[in-house]
């Protein structure tokens, strides 16, 4: 039983852990959700903000009567202007105009001063709400901006809390995290902590459909950024505040798959939770489908549902919206992706056969693209055949594998249609989706069997 708490910013963290059972099938991985949105603060923010506060008052950097500065999509603000209200600050943000108004509201509530930017202009045009705390901060004197899109400090706030905490509930036994991305600190401090004990839980980060971490991610570049209605998540810029290399997987979420999950938990689930969350949780089902009973999943919900009562919680907004409306374009092969985890597992050439096995057994799979370190695919390697030549003693297990490498077939781009990844798996047994010279994820029956049945 919990004590008592000399003021509220002692009561951040230490949030539950909450097993979901409709969202997610009886066959299905368990899931177990991170409910962030039970901090003071109603986010995940709490954590990230009372750090960088306090680190910079450690330093000097933010003094007694201070003005601090933020561009902020709603929760950071709030997490701030709690700190601010118990330290004695004053408070500056900027936010994007399509925020909900109950946002706006709240941070007010605290005492704060929003200003209130546009959100289709790019992230250096002088209007962005980035430039324009910026802009404020240089003609404040005396004021600290957290800067928590770039500032490493995020990341260190979840490695030392959300990280552990999610270890020390689990006992550390679960195989997924997933979580959301937006500036990026709370997956890569997280992941950063659980993969420095258990470097075999794989992390996954979700990014809505018009952000720029999906194509980082997968091909090191991006296309143009267009605006999406889901907030919290995703970025038309990359944030110093996310480090890739703690991610295995970057999935992606439509903003209907978002509102749709989000209205479930509620509904299903008691858990009333924002669209970033929503996001999260509909790949953790996902992926709760691939993986099957033996797994255990922990994604992380941010945010609260109480203040999106006027957006996606609202009937007439989401038929406004086009949310209620049924989708009528052709589906293809990127839908079905981003519907399933493509981490791709590869070998090398100069594998043995005995590491190969021991890889397909691993990971449960029957054939790896071999690829050489360039990361170019020059081939495929099927247990078959591994199989096959050490029963006729064609090969030893310590014989590379670059001797049984078959050509590829079966290659399919991205957007290509349903229907000519069907045409491919009815003559082979694996589409292989490519990406240039590389391969970006393996389609089997199974993966679109379940994609059509859930489309359906």
């Amino acid at each position: 039983m919990r004590g008592i708490y000399t003021n509220i910013l002692h009561a951040i963290g230490d949030t539950p852990l909450v097993q979901l059972n409709k969202v997610v099938g009886r066959h299905d991985a368990r899931v177990l959700a991170k409910l962030e949105y039970m901090n003071p603060g109603a986010s995940v923010k709490d954590r990230m903000a009372l750090h960088i506060i306090e680190e910079a008052e450690r330093e000097g950097a933010l003094r007694p009567g201070g003005v601090i500065v933020e561009n902020t999509s709603g929760n950071t603000g709030v997490a701030v202007a709690m700190a601010a209200a118990v330290k004695g600050y004053r408070c500056i943000f900027t936010m994007p105009d399509k925020m909900s108004q109950e946002k706006v509201n709240r941070l007010k509530a605290f005492g704060a001063e929003v200003v209130v930017t546009p959100t289709a202009v790019p992230a250096d045009h002088p209007d962005s709400y980035y430039e324009t705390a910026k802009r404020i901060h240089r003609e404040t004197p005396g004021s600290f901006m957290l800067n928590q899109y770039h500032n490493k400090r995020n990341i260190e706030a979840h490695y030392r809390s959300t990280g552990p905490e999610i270890w020390e509930q689990t006992g550390g036994n679960f195989s997924f995290l997933v979580g959301g991305i937006g500036t990026g600190g709370t997956m890569s401090g997280a992941a950063k902590y659980v993969k420095e004990q258990n470097p075999r839980v794989r992390t996954v980060g979700v990014d809505p459909e018009g952000s720029i971490y999906y194509d980082m991610f997968h091909t090191k570049s991006h296309g143009e950024p267009h605006t999406y209605k889901v907030e919290g998540i995703g970025e038309d810029m990359v944030c110093g505040a996310l480090e890739f290399e703690w991610l295995d997987d970057v999935m992606q979420v439509s903003d209907r798959e978002c509102f749709a999950m989000a209205r479930r938990l509620t509904r299903e689930e008691g858990i009333f939770a924002g669209g970033s969350s929503g996001g999260a949780v509909h790949v953790a089902a996902a992926l709760a489908r691939e993986l099957g009973r033996q797994h255990t999943i922990v994604v992380i919900l941010p945010d609260s549902g109480a203040i999106y009562l006027s957006k996606f919680f609202n009937d007439a907004w989401m038929r406004d919206n086009g949310f209620f409306d049924v989708e009528h374009r052709e589906a293809s092969v990127r839908d079905l992706l981003r519907g399933k985890s493509h981490v791709v597992h590869t070998c090398l050439p100069t594998d043995t056969v005995k590491e190969t096995i021991g890889r397909l057994k691993r990971e449960g799979i029957s054939q790896m693209p071999v690829v050489v370190h360039t990361g170019e695919l020059i081939g495929m390697v099927h247990e078959i055949d591994l199989l096959g030549a050490i029963v006729d003693g064609s090969h030893s297990r310590t014989d590379t594998v670059i001797g049984l490498v078959k050509p590829l077939q079966g290659r399919i781009d991205p957007d290509a249609s349903i229907d000519q990844l069907r045409a491919i798996l009815a003559a082979d047994n694996v589409a292989v989706v490519t990406s240039g010279d590389r391969c970006v994820g393996i389609i089997t029956k199974i993966d679109l069997i379940d994609y059509l049945a859930r489309r359906a």
